[in-house]
């Protein structure tokens, strides 16, 4: 069973050994959007808007950030996007 599992492993291992910081912002990022979209499922019909928005978007950032160290065009406008996006959200909402 391990087997099935080993390219992965060496994947990650091969990531966290070719850049250290950008491997750690990125389990950064994931970790803000988890515990962002918790929230959100936990505090639903009113979610803490104020608090989550500059969190989401801060993770959006680091994202924005690692998509441009790894060259990856498609994911650096996504992310970039999905900043800008919110954060006309948060300024409107202020």
């Amino acid at each position: 069973m391990l087997d099935l599992f080993r390219p992965t492993f060496e994947w990650i291992r091969n990531d966290w050994n070719s850049n250290r910081v950008r491997f750690a912002a990125e389990l950064l990022a994931w970790a803000i959007s988890i515990g962002c979209s918790i929230t959100m499922a936990f505090t639903v019909p009113n979610p803490p808007l104020l608090a989550l928005y500059p969190v989401w978007i801060t993770g959006c950032a680091i994202y924005a950030w690692a998509a441009y160290t790894r060259k990856s065009f498609g994911m650096l406008a996504n992310y970039i996007l999905l900043t800008t996006i919110d954060t006309v959200g948060l300024i409107r909402m202020l």
